[in-house]
């Protein structure tokens, strides 16, 4: 635990943060004293900006990347690259025992960070001499959101973790426990009741304030947050608020939802604020990291034939075209030389497919590419999300036809227009969850989803698609007949075969925090 100890200790602090909104449009460098700071509304302002970095951070490295190799554990994405050093992932991705690996450290210790920043803010905020009011009640209203986000990051990833809701000194945290899973949802919780009571509307907001958290973001998560505790009484009423509030709608255009020309749109409730200015690290790199090794790009979690085949199988040839490119593909949206009969070199990448909807075009890509100035904005929670865990939540109490109209609204949507489903019951729940797969695909959703969905036989559905027996590895070790995936065996396709499903609902706690904690941290059963 001396890493979060260290993490809450707060002498000075640093400002500097990645967003493209006028509101975040540049870091402010340099140290300030916490005890004379926060005199201005501005001081204010800038915490809170700091803040909003701690979402995702200003390097691939910190949370990025590890939230690209979470799916890896899915049956959506391979860990990808067969030409570098696999150590960093292929634990977690083939379900070794990634507890010593650095991403998984990484993404522990920036989600801490980023919840002290929180904690800064509600705390100083709250004392600060300013007269606006409303704004103060804001500020403190969107780092409760923050807050929330952060800790169901980890909730979602490691089950319960230590709350921490001050500054606190090394003396106070020391020998600090986990809080259980519930107690953890209800911190969560708490902070998004809060944060909806203070947050404006999206449409209450300026232009220039465009980014910020909004009540109905701070809805959709605490939706979320029921959904994955089974409340769905508690979560069919707050996403059904959502949806009629008419805040938010689909666009017309599925290649449009991840295009930089639709930076928050109508269909965002939440995502990075990303920009291209060259001066700063103030853009994303996730283009980079999981592009083609033939395009400046590293290749790190390519999606797997099995996901194209959910697709194929669903006759859904839109959604799909706008989700993977296959290596011979003319990149859809691209018209640059390069992205015809684009090359995805299948000796280097497991499966020869990248991730569409983290491809930039050519012709929008900053230069220079692999660096993090690209201002392709990172979805976090759309409004499509919102329809399909309203349809999830209201079949799971028995109110079909609310739940196959917000299904098929998504299955509605102008470019997609496939059949509507009519199904009840059973039959809709699974129809449900194969819309989940194909919709959100690759947008680190899917390995959550199955975690925590329960199939006929009583098992999570990840034991049933994962394990020696399960669906993913027998399609990969007997039915797969794609040539890519067969022949690149430098990453071995018995991906899942190990997965124990009295472990791996969960990944560990990392092993640095379990050991400095001097035993106050406990580890995940059977890691």
């Amino acid at each position: 635990m001396r890493n979060v100890i260290k993490i809450f200790i707060c002498c000075t602090f640093l400002y500097s943060f990645s967003s493209c909104s006028d509101f975040l449009e540049r870091p402010v460098l340099g140290q300030e004293n916490i005890d004379t700071y926060f005199q201005t509304e501005e001081e204010c302002l800038k915490q809170l900006a700091g803040a909003y970095q701690g979402v995702f951070w200003d390097d691939w490295w910190q949370v990025a990347a590890p939230s690209v190799g979470f799916e890896m554990a899915s049956d959506d994405l391979w860990m990808g690259n067969t030409t570098q050093s696999q150590s960093d992932w292929i634990r977690m991705a083939h379900y070794g025992n990634p507890s010593q690996d650095g991403p998984i450290s990484n993404y522990w210790q920036y989600r801490y960070k980023a919840i002290l920043r929180c904690n800064i803010v509600i705390s100083k905020v709250s004392a600060a001499p300013i007269t606006n009011e409303d704004l103060r009640k804001r500020i403190i209203a969107e780092a409760k959101f923050l807050r929330a986000f952060n800790y169901f990051e980890l909730v979602k990833n490691f089950g319960g973790v230590p709350i921490v809701l001050e500054m606190k000194l090394p003396s106070e945290v020391q020998g600090i426990t986990r809080s259980s899973i519930q107690d953890t949802y209800k911190q969560i919780e708490q902070d998004l009741q809060d944060a909806i009571a203070g947050l404006p509307l999206r449409s209450e907001y300026p232009s220039a304030d465009l980014g910020r958290a909004t009540k109905g973001a701070a809805m959709g998560y605490l939706g979320k947050a029921y959904l994955y505790q089974e409340k769905y009484i508690e979560a069919a009423q707050i996403l059904g608020e959502i949806i009629q509030s008419n805040e938010y709608d689909l666009l017309p255009n599925f290649g449009d939802v991840w295009s930089i020309s639709h930076n928050n749109s109508i269909e965002s409730l939440f995502e990075v604020q990303y920009s291209s200015t060259i001066s700063y690290n103030l853009g994303g790199r996730l283009p980079v990291f999981t592009g083609s090794r033939n395009d400046a790009g590293w290749s790190w979690g390519l999606p797997t034939s099995n996901l194209e085949k959910a697709f194929i199988d669903a006759g859904d040839t839109e959604r799909l075209k706008w989700t993977i490119v296959k290596n011979g593909d003319d990149v859809p949206g691209d018209d640059a030389p390069e992205a015809q009969d684009y090359v995805i070199a299948p000796g280097d990448h497991k499966s020869g497919r990248i991730n569409r909807k983290f491809y930039i075009p050519h012709s929008l890509r900053a230069k220079p590419y692999d660096a993090n100035h690209n201002n392709l904005n990172h979805r976090l929670l759309r409004f499509a999300d919102v329809l399909l865990m309203y349809a999830e939540a209201t079949n799971a109490l028995g109110r079909d036809g609310d739940a196959r109209q917000a299904l098929n609204r998504v299955r509605g949507r102008a470019s997609v227009n496939l059949p509507a489903i009519t199904s009840s019951g059973t039959a809709l729940r699974d129809a449900i969850r194969r819309e989940r797969r194909l919709e959100l695909a690759l947008e680190f959703q899917r390995l959550y989803d199955i975690r925590r969905w329960k199939d006929d036989n009583g098992k999570r559905a990840i034991a049933n698609i994962m394990g020696p027996n399960g669906s993913f590895v027998k399609y990969n070790l007997q039915e797969s007949t794609d040539e890519y995936e067969r022949a690149n065996q430098r990453e071995s396709s018995d991906k899942g075969s190990t997965f124990q499903e009295n472990r791996d609902l969960l990944f560990p706690i990392p092993n640095t925090e379990v050991q400095l904690s001097g035993g106050s941290i406990v580890q995940n059963p059977n890691f």
